[in-house]
C-alpha cells in the first residue's frame, strides 16, 4: 500500500494535488480550484478522479466542485463547520475522524482562524500533509474568520507531527514569506538556510513545495510563538503565545 502525489500548478498562484492509493486505483483531487488543471493532471497520470477532499469554503478551492462531480460522479469530502457554504459535500468530517482513499486513510485536523471550519488531511502512514492555506512554507494563512488563540491551537497541533512529514500546502507564498521572517527573526541560522534555498528554488522556476515539517518547525515564526526571541522581538517577554502569535500576524499582515 503505497499514496502517490503529483503536484500542479492551478489558477494564479494555487498548487493543485492528486492523490492516488496504488492499491485500489482511487484518486482524490485535494480542493477543486480549478477543473482543466485537475483534469489535465488526470490525462497525465492516467487517472481516473473518484474523490475530492475539499479543506476549506474559499472559491479558489471549491470553484471546480460541479464541473468535476457532474463529470466523474465524485465523492466529495469536505469540512462539517462549512457545509452550509460549500455546494456538493457528500460526507462531512472535522478534527478526530478519519477519512479513508482506498487502502491510504487520512486523519483530519482542525485548523481554524483563516476560516472557521478550515480542516487539513494527514496520511500518518506516507507522511503527507495537506494543509491548505492552515499552514504555509514559513508561514500561516490570513487569519480571515478566526482568532488567534484557537489558530494557534491549530497550528502547535500540527507541529506535533513528526519532522519527516511532507506538508502541501495551498500557495506559492514562500519567497515574501521568507522576507517577513526574516525582518522578525534574522539570526535564526535554520530560516537564513531555508530563505536561501528558496530564493535558489525560485529562481531555477521550481515550486518550495512539499517541505519537510522539520524544517519548518525551526524556521517558521508562526510555528515558534511560543519561543523567548520571537516573543521579545514584540516587546511580549511573558505573554502567553497566542498573543505573540496575534503579533505576528499583525506584523505580517502590514509587512
Amino acid at each position: 500500500m503505497s499514496l502517490i502525489v503529483d503536484v500542479f500548478s492551478a489558477r494564479s498562484d494555487n498548487f493543485g494535488y492528486l492523490v492516488h492509493d496504488t492499491a485500489t486505483g482511487r484518486t482524490a483531487a485535494i480542493d477543486a480550484p480549478e477543473a482543466a488543471a485537475i483534469r489535465n493532471a488526470l490525462i497525465h497520470r492516467g487517472w481516473n478522479l473518484t474523490d475530492i477532499f475539499i479543506t476549506h469554503h474559499h472559491i479558489d478551492h471549491v470553484e471546480a466542485i460541479p464541473e468535476l462531480k457532474a463529470e466523474f460522479g465524485v465523492r466529495v469530502v469536505g469540512p462539517r463547520g462549512e457545509a452550509d457554504k460549500i455546494e456538493g459535500l457528500d460526507v462531512l468530517v472535522a478534527g478526530g475522524d478519519t477519512v479513508t482513499l482506498g487502502e491510504t486513510a487520512f486523519d483530519v485536523y482542525d485548523a481554524p482562524g483563516h476560516t472557521l471550519g478550515h480542516i487539513v488531511f494527514h496520511d500518518r502512514v506516507g507522511k503527507h500533509l495537506f494543509t491548505a492555506d492552515a499552514l504555509f512554507s514559513l508561514g500561516v494563512g490570513r487569519m480571515f474568520e478566526g482568532t488567534p488563540g484557537p489558530m494557534w491551537e491549530g497550528v502547535k497541533a500540527l507541529r506535533a507531527l513528526p519532522d519527516d512529514t511532507l506538508v502541501y500546502c495551498g500557495h506559492e507564498y514562500t519567497a515574501s514569506n521568507a522576507k517577513f521572517a526574516l525582518s522578525i527573526d534574522p539570526d535564526n541560522v535554520a530560516l537564513q538556510k531555508r530563505a536561501a534555498e528558496v530564493t535558489a528554488l525560485r529562481a531555477a522556476g521550481k515550486a518550495t513545495i512539499p517541505f519537510p515539517l522539520g524544517e519548518d518547525k525551526a524556521a517558521n515564526p508562526f510555528l515558534r510563538a511560543d519561543d523567548p526571541v520571537l516573543a521579545r522581538q514584540f516587546g511580549l517577554e511573558g505573554a502567553e503565545p497566542a498573543e505573540v502569535f496575534a503579533a505576528i500576524r499583525k506584523g505580517k499582515d502590514n509587512f
